[in-house]
């Protein structure tokens, strides 16, 4: 399977949809379905019955997965591409940008 190029605790614009320009960073990145979940985008309000964790029960508002396609990475305050390198053995990810590796 080929390798993200998102990760979770990176930080990413949303590039189109009701969100456009809005940044947050990824709480969670689901591989199999191509989505991530970024804090404070695409929020939804959903309905929870009591339960142990939460007693009262209601309305929730909550982040729902977003389509990976949808996101940029931001490196140093600028929304970029991203691509691969290879440094000695091991592979790094490469803001196409400014050509800096990320991590």
């Amino acid at each position: 399977m080929a390798s993200l190029k998102i990760k979770k605790g990176d930080t990413v614009k949303v590039i189109t949809g009701k969100d456009k320009d809005k940044e947050g960073k990824v709480l969670s990145v689901n591989a199999k379905k191509n989505t991530v979940i970024v804090e404070g985008v695409n929020m939804i309000t959903k309905h929870q019955k009591p339960s142990a964790a939460n007693q009262q029960g209601g309305i929730v508002n909550r982040e729902a997965p977003i389509n990976i396609s949808n996101v940029m990475l931001v490196v140093n305050g600028q929304a970029t591409r991203v691509g691969f390198k290879i440094e000695g053995d091991k592979k790094v990810r490469v803001a196409k940008k400014t050509g800096e590796v990320i991590d």
